[in-house]
């Protein structure tokens, strides 16, 4: 049965609510790179867990591999082309800067709000246990929004603006994910489903773990991944 839009906004006010945290913290005092690659590892760890243990299962126990197919396909085309374009805004001249970062902010955002209302396709337990993840995966993403713009000479009122905005894009992604999935047939929900399989796969291993790598690296960051893993690994055991 689906899970009703009021449900599923409620489950997205927690990832809103630690990109407003993450973007905070940095008014007090920026995170270091090592503290950042922490949070990435333990964040794409989260992540791994509810891929590997609820969406996977479930698109392997539906068995619509044509749909699935198409599906993924399309987020892993939709995910290069985000890379595309990030590499183009790498070339952008410093003046356009700014406005070419908040918009692949606020695309990645919108985006991972989708995501969350999408996992509510499997259940309401698989859409509690990705929103979980996603919280640490958007507190590392307020982080480096604020500190972004903060290197780019704008001020705090102006980052604070920012950063409530993409916090309702989160809630407007998951709202747009949750009324998709309760207007569309059970086919096109497994095509969904696939999708945000494809671009969580390309957030843990093309995003998160690439950033995280950009730093030396200590054991103890690298059994972050692992802690997240078995973290949110016994928290689905337990409830």
């Amino acid at each position: 049965m689906m899970t009703s839009l009021a449900s599923v906004m409620s489950f997205a006010a927690f990832p809103a609510v630690a990109l407003l945290l993450g973007a905070g913290i940095t008014f007090i005092r920026t995170p270091s790179a090592a503290v950042r690659s922490t949070v990435q590892h333990f964040a794409a760890g989260l992540i791994f867990c509810v891929l590997a243990t609820e969406l996977l299962p479930d698109l392997v126990h539906r068995k619509m591999p044509f749909v699935t197919v198409i599906g993924f396909s399309a987020g892993v085309a939709l995910m290069l082309f985000l890379k595309w374009m990030g590499e183009q805004k790498a070339r952008v001249p410093a003046e356009k800067s700014s406005g070419s970062f908040l918009a692949a902010m606020g695309v990645d955002i919108v985006l991972d709000g989708i995501l969350i209302g999408l996992s509510f396709s499997a259940g309401e337990k698989q859409g509690l246990l990705l929103t979980i993840a996603m919280v640490g995966e958007v507190f590392f993403l307020g982080v480096s929004c604020a500190t972004s713009l903060g290197a780019m000479g704008k001020s705090k009122q102006n980052i604070a603006k920012v950063c409530a905005s993409l916090s309702v894009g989160i809630c407007v992604g998951a709202a747009a994910g949750s009324v998709a999935l309760n207007s569309v047939k059970p086919a096109y929900i497994d095509a969904m489903l696939a999708f945000g399989v494809a671009a969580l796969l390309y957030l843990v291993t093309e995003e998160l773990l690439v950033e995280a790598h950009e730093v030396p690296e200590t054991p103890f960051q690298t059994a972050m991944f692992f802690v997240g893993f078995i973290v949110l690994f016994i928290v689905e055991m337990i409830i």
